[in-house]
């Protein structure tokens, strides 16, 4: 039969299985054995003919037996669709594995229907020089989003080892994530901890529920750190990380978040003071912030702590609410 052989201009690695190889799949030898390559690249490039067993192409289920020669020529990362423009970015941290981010509002993250150019990913494009590929594509690797009203802290990785190394941490939960919120309501206890599952909404795809059929854990821990006036001033502990958490356990609560169009956020300061009301008119967006992160960088193993300063649309209104609820 004939044998494809990885490109002569690929780099070329070749080893011998050992025991510790032995038994396991062809995929997962892959991934571990080149070290900052994910599994699913693995499988893909065994896919595409860039693995060789004993000089034979194999599938990525393919049990490996000790003493396999195995022969990998790794593709050069395949530049994306998605173009770089000249989007100024807020960077509160860069080395060469990652980069921290303090999104503004208003900023989509990831390309999408709708959305297909002015994104982050489209800026990040622009301003990294040094991205090395995430899963054979240079591109950035996005491990966690924010909604494109929510301002605040992301971290993005610049290539396999360091998606691969937060992609662990924010799945294992082991990231600190700390919110900033504007509430409508003043709640009754000081603090207090959300835990119902979400999932898609049975109706409306685009919104999550609380109440759909098909769910997913999730925690949200909060306490007040102001109450103005018929609002409180929120700071929230995420210990988990679904689409638009935040804004729908606020909601379940009776307290959703102020300037938020989706989740009741306009409905509730109709029977407010007109000085409320007031105010509550002015807010052009959810008032949500992503105000701190914490993980442990990938590379060194050394804890990276990130804090964003609370942008001036949010901070103006929460001057107002201040002044309006102070005596005199």
């Amino acid at each position: 039969m004939d044998v494809l052989t990885p490109c002569k201009k690929e780099p070329l690695i070749v080893f011998t299985a050992n025991d510790v190889d032995a038994g396991r799949r062809l995929d997962t030898v892959l991934a571990t054995r080149l070290g900052a390559t994910s599994r699913s690249f693995a499988t893909k490039m065994i896919r595409e003919g860039h693995v060789l067993v004993n000089g034979l192409l194999k599938k990525a289920g393919h049990v490996v037996k000790k003493d396999d020669v195995i022969r990998s020529g790794i593709p050069a990362p395949r530049p994306i669709a998605c173009e770089p423009e000249p989007i100024p970015l807020s960077i509160l941290f860069e080395d060469f594995d990652i980069i921290v981010v303090d999104k503004p509002p208003g900023l989509v993250v990831h390309p999408a229907a709708g959305h297909e150019s002015g994104t982050m990913v489209n800026a990040l494009l622009h301003h990294c020089k040094d991205l090395q590929g995430i899963g054979g594509e240079i591109r950035p690797g996005i491990v966690h989003r924010l909604d494109k009203d929510t301002s605040g802290c992301l971290v993005v990785a610049k290539n396999d080892m360091a998606h691969q190394g937060l992609a662990q941490q924010f799945k294992k939960r082991e990231v600190q994530k700390h919110y900033l919120a504007l509430v409508y309501g003043e709640t009754k206890a000081s603090n207090g901890t959300i835990d119902l599952p979400i999932g898609r909404h049975p109706v409306n795809r685009k919104k999550m529920s609380t109440k759909s059929r098909s769910t997913r854990p999730t925690q949200t821990h909060w306490k007040i750190k102001e109450i103005l006036s018929g609002i409180s001033f929120l700071e929230i502990d995420l210990k988990t990380g679904r689409t638009h958490q935040i804004r729908v356990h606020c909601a379940s609560m009776g307290h959703p978040v102020l300037g938020d169009p989706i989740y009741g956020g306009r409905k509730k300061w109709k029977n407010a003071s007109p000085g409320i009301q007031s105010i509550v008119r002015s807010v052009k967006r959810q008032m949500l912030h992503a105000w701190k992160l914490g993980f442990t960088h990938p590379r060194t193993g050394e804890p990276a702590r990130f804090e964003s300063p609370m942008p001036q649309d949010m901070a103006t209104v929460l001057e107002k609410l201040r002044l309006f609820a102070s005596p005199g």
